[in-house]
């Protein structure tokens, strides 16, 4: 039974938790850990989620859907917390989604420089990633909302608290948000019978 906890907010060397344990299941992909129908529902949602949300919220909003495993996560932007609220019930009505994260600020929509430089983040982030010594890139799904960094993915504790360490370090962060979904130490040797380095590579998300 897959169980959900958070831990308290930390300074930009910590991060804040959602960590959700469960077995693994299925039939994976080279690259992800995910099982192939999983990705193809997580594409779904987002698509979904964007049009929804669109069509829901008007211009005055500015939410960016994300999912891994069949949970999303909402960052950006919305005038008042009804607004927030909206945004959350519209995606979790889609079908397939398990449970949604709602990290929606009440604020102005951000510019495109903001989400110029958040992008960059990103983009910063998986290459440091792919360098890192026993990290596997193609296992989280990263993304950033105002110099915060949201890490997703199926992942062991010690793997999601290096790249958290990892993301913390990388100029222009000022937080680390872990959502992962937490595998055992041996869920992922059964994984990993012969790594090699195309396990290594980034994958678009």
């Amino acid at each position: 039974m897959a169980g959900l906890c958070c831990t308290a907010l930390l300074s930009l060397q910590g991060c804040v938790e959602l960590a959700v344990g469960s077995a693994v299941v299925g039939t994976f992909a080279a690259t992800d850990r995910r099982t192939l129908g999983a990705q193809t529902e997580d594409k779904a949602i987002m698509v979904k989620g964007e049009v929804r949300l669109a069509n829901a919220l008007g211009d005055g909003a500015h939410v960016n859907v994300n999912a891994f495993n069949r949970r999303a996560l909402l960052t950006g932007e919305v005038p008042d917390e009804q607004t927030k609220a909206a945004a959350e019930r519209e995606v979790k009505a889609i079908e397939g989604v398990v449970s949604v994260m709602n990290e929606i600020q009440i604020a102005g929509a951000s510019n495109f420089t903001a989400r110029s430089n958040d992008a960059y983040i990103t983009t910063k982030v998986k290459a440091t990633f792919v360098d890192t010594k026993d990290l596997y890139a193609s296992a989280f799904k990263v993304t950033t909302e105002a110099g915060v960094v949201y890490l997703m993915g199926r992942v062991t504790q010690r793997e999601g608290a290096q790249a958290a360490d990892v993301a913390a370090g990388i100029s222009g962060v000022r937080k680390v948000v872990k959502v992962l979904e937490y595998i055992s130490e041996d869920d992922l040797k059964a994984m990993l019978v012969q790594p090699n380095k195309a396990d290594k590579a980034p994958v678009n998300n």
